[in-house]
């Protein structure tokens, strides 16, 4: 497959939520208008940001010639405030058949969506994640910051199999999935992933990816590292101050989408992950530390509080889970009624985070 006659239409969703990320946002616009496979369109979906919306409408408002011509249309988040009900909104609005999601400051390389449309070639095929690579504000990884927790800042993590490999979930801000199977298990759920609160939530991606599975059971999910995506890492985050609040906050989403489709397939892949993957971790910081490297004893030790971190949020959310009696809604995806939904008032909250 080598030409977008071959395969499968592609929307590729963008969802953005400040103007901070302008430049950022524009840049993932272009690194998708650039791809070998060309989307039939881009969808820039706004989360509640009504200034925003009405700039990205201008900056485009020439180049809106909509789906099959790789126009890019600017909509309103037509649900709750969020990531998940962005990427609902521009499910709901797409014309491809395969929906892509990328992240508002990351750069996908030029056959990212190539090697996704591949992927399809199978009608077994449901979900084709890829690989993210981080790009660090300081220009190099912080040496204690282990390549195991890269997750912390949105990024492909040790312990990921290489290759083209089924996986139980895809990672969300470098993934696609056929809209039809979207549509089918009603999209993402409100109230797991990143909804403009203080603490930096996810897991929105697992749990979709497990209630896709149980609805279609031959399903198959795949993870193909020639997709490949480069994210930018801000200063902020690469302190261990952030590093242990998004473990803690881990751990919180975690025991929401245990909550929501059961422990056994909600925590099957951490198990691996916490009694594999981060003791061979600690073990490779602590040789490294006698072998005089830098940053091995600062890497050791950050997975330990990585997961104590992560232990204590889910911890935490689990028994206020059973306390809330909390379930998750999901809603079939709708298409917003223009391609530029009406702007909100001014007088609506600003906007929160929601992309990562």
């Amino acid at each position: 497959m080598t030409t977008a006659d071959a395969g499968p239409s592609v929307s590729v969703v963008i969802c953005v939520y400040t103007e901070d990320r302008w430049g950022d946002i524009l840049a993932a616009v272009a690194s998708v208008r650039g791809q070998s496979y060309p989307a039939l369109e881009t969808l820039v979906v706004v989360d509640h940001n009504p200034a925003l919306l009405r700039r990205l409408a201008k900056a485009f408002g020439d180049d809106g010639a909509g789906a099959g011509a790789g126009g890019v249309r600017i909509l309103a988040n037509a649900g709750p405030r969020g990531l998940s009900a962005g990427r609902n909104t521009g499910t709901g609005a797409a014309a491809g058949e395969v929906v892509a999601f990328l992240d508002d400051d990351a750069v996908a390389e030029r056959d990212w969506l190539l090697h996704f449309a591949e992927g399809y070639a199978d009608p077994r095929v449901m979900a084709v994640g890829g690989r993210t690579m981080p790009v660090w504000a300081s220009r190099r990884r912080p040496a204690w910051f282990p390549e195991e927790f890269d997750w912390v800042v949105g990024c492909t993590y040790r312990g990921l199999p290489p290759g083209r490999v089924q996986v139980r979930n895809v990672l969300g801000g470098n993934a696609s999935f056929r809209r039809s199977a979207l549509t089918a298990v009603g999209g993402f759920a409100d109230g797991i992933g990143r909804d403009g609160q203080r603490l930096p939530l996810g897991g929105e991606e697992t749990e979709l990816c497990i209630r896709l599975t149980r609805a279609v059971p031959d399903a198959v999910l795949l993870i193909d590292d020639r997709s490949v995506i480069h994210h930018r890492v801000p200063a902020a985050r690469e302190r261990f101050g952030y590093f242990r609040t998004r473990a803690y906050a881990e751990g919180l989403s975690k025991a929401l989408v245990a909550r929501s489709v059961g422990p056994q397939q909600g925590l099957a892949s951490e198990r691996r992950y916490t009694t594999r993957v981060l003791p061979a971790g600690v073990a490779r910081g602590l040789r490294d530390a006698l072998l005089g490297r830098p940053g091995g004893a600062g890497r050791a030790g950050a997975i330990v509080a990585g997961v104590a971190a992560a232990t204590g949020g889910y911890a935490l959310g689990s028994l206020r889970a059973r306390r809330r009696g909390q379930r998750f809604a999901v809603a079939r995806p709708v298409a917003p009624t223009s391609p530029v939904s009406p702007v909100p008032t001014e007088a609506e909250p600003e906007a929160g985070e929601a992309a990562a």
